[in-house]
């Protein structure tokens, strides 16, 4: 996904917003995609066989999605990662931190 800061009213960091969505067929509803042409967001999700063909459809960035999916299926071959022992946000995500040094290494 592509993002770009958008500044907030007073103090604070500046929060994202998303300038492209990449799903898969699960994620091809008209509903969600007019949802998301109205906050300026474009679609990268194949259509479904029994919907229309999107036009603009990006082939080259919806294949970079599988190397994200790759990766996350090999943090999660970390059992400590994958049941969530911890109840803790912040210690959770130190053992995805281990997990991806792990993996790294």
């Amino acid at each position: 996904m592509v993002l770009g800061k958008v500044k907030r009213k007073g103090p604070g960091q500046p929060r994202f917003r998303l300038k492209k969505l990449v799903g898969d067929k699960g994620y091809s509803s008209p509903s969600l995609r007019n949802m998301l042409h109205r906050r300026g967001i474009k679609s990268v999700i194949p259509t479904k066989s029994n919907q229309d063909r999107q036009d603009d459809f990006d082939k080259e960035l919806y294949r970079e999605r599988n190397k994200v999916e790759r990766a996350i299926n090999r943090i999660k071959w970390h059992r400590r990662v994958a049941t969530r022992y911890e109840k803790l946000a912040c210690m959770y995500g130190g053992m995805i931190l281990l997990a991806c040094i792990l993996e790294w290494l």
